[in-house]
């Protein structure tokens, strides 16, 4: 297959895998931590209606659901991309990076938990999941 072509369709399907461990574990950190009383989550104005009854543990899921994301994106990428691994990987973190960016200021969350998710969820993880997935 040529190199260019593989390249193109492995960033996809590695930005598709990323979004889709994102999602399960946003659904599944619902069911793991509830939402407190009468926070209703389906909706982008109930959210930020209710962050402000969030406790620390209610941003586990999410901060996960970003990291890990970003890491099975990068790392799929690294694995199976013919060339420009480290770059593709990259890429992922900083696509997923500016979705991040878009919620921290459409939400209002807390500070501790935008530097968080902005400084470690993204970069850093797409930078482990290329290390990791190119020895794979």
């Amino acid at each position: 297959m040529n190199p260019i072509l593989k390249n193109i369709l492995v960033t996809v399907c590695g930005l598709f895998i990323g979004a889709f461990a994102n999602m399960a574990l946003v659904i599944a950190g619902g069911f793991v931590v509830p939402p407190p009383a009468g926070v209703d989550l389906t909706t982008p104005e109930g959210l930020a209606a209710g962050m402000q009854f969030m406790q620390p543990q209610h941003f586990l899921f999410p901060f996960l659901a970003h990291a890990l994301g970003t890491f099975v994106g990068a790392w799929f990428i690294a694995r199976f991309a013919a060339s420009f691994k480290m770059q593709l990987a990259l890429l992922i973190g900083a696509l997923f990076f500016v979705g991040g960016l878009q919620m921290v200021m459409e939400l209002p969350s807390p500070m501790w938990f935008n530097v968080l998710d902005l400084g470690v969820a993204y970069f850093p993880m797409a930078l482990l999941g290329y290390m990791l997935g190119r020895k794979a």
